[in-house]
């Protein structure tokens, strides 16, 4: 396991992958400089619901899908997978290598947003202590939620050979999220919204999936991403290579 983590670290460390990983922060952090004031009243909620309207909404889900064609990019390329599946390793262990990288540089996404909401604040002079509970709350949660949308994304880009494919279905299924937050019917349970639904700060929301508790939002996250993990696990068990 650890040799097939530095495998996968060798291939992504000189790659565009943390370029990419930063624009979405960045581009929050500037919206946030030029539409926030410092004499509102709750600043730090206001660039957290720029943050989740824009990177989580938009931004995050299409991140994922990049993320998981870029770690399966070189296995589909001359034979990869039967290279790595003749050393001594097993398909559960390629797949959850490549599951823990995946959501790895989303951890980095969202460290990484953090330091910009920070930056912001100091920037703009937003008073009072940093609600450290409020932006971990947000920046944690948007990791969790994007377990499900890993899973089933990597699933994709497990099946389809082409790098264009899984990018274009995740493309096409990212753009309804803003109707779709909007149902407490449907909005707990899209994938692509489940990001945006973890870290917006709920307590001025009432309003379609947002009068879910946070409680119960988890635990659809959690068990959409057993049902897709295990789904895209035994897909690549029985995947000719």
């Amino acid at each position: 396991m650890i040799g097939m983590i530095r495998s996968e670290w060798i291939k992504l460390r000189r790659s565009v992958v943390w370029l990419l990983a930063a624009v979405s922060p960045l581009f929050v952090a500037v919206i946030g400089m030029v539409e926030l004031e410092k004499e509102a009243d709750f600043p730090w909620v206001a660039v957290l619901s720029i943050a989740s309207a824009l990177h989580a909404m938009l931004f995050l889900p299409l991140l994922v899908g990049i993320f998981t064609a870029l770690v399966c990019r070189y296995e589909h390329a001359s034979g990869g997978w039967k290279q790595m599946l003749s050393l001594p390793v097993s398909r559960t262990q390629v797949y959850a290598v490549k599951l823990g990288m995946v959501m790895l540089l989303i951890a980095v996404t969202q460290l990484l947003l953090l330091l910009f909401v920070l930056l912001l604040g100091f920037m703009k002079g937003f008073g009072g202590d940093i609600p450290w509970s409020l932006l971990m709350k947000s920046m944690l949660g948007g990791w969790v939620a994007c377990l499900p949308l890993a899973a089933l994304q990597l699933f994709v880009s497990i099946a389809f050979h082409s790098f264009a494919a899984p990018l274009a279905v995740n493309v096409i299924l990212t753009l309804p999220n803003m109707l779709i937050v909007n149902s407490s019917q449907y909005g707990p349970y899209y994938p692509w919204a489940q990001p945006m639904l973890a870290m917006m700060p709920r307590e001025d929301y009432g309003f379609g999936a947002f009068n879910l508790s946070m409680e119960t939002l988890f635990i659809v996250v959690l068990g959409s991403f057993c049902v897709f993990g295990l789904a895209g696990l035994i897909y690549f068990q029985k995947k000719s290579v």
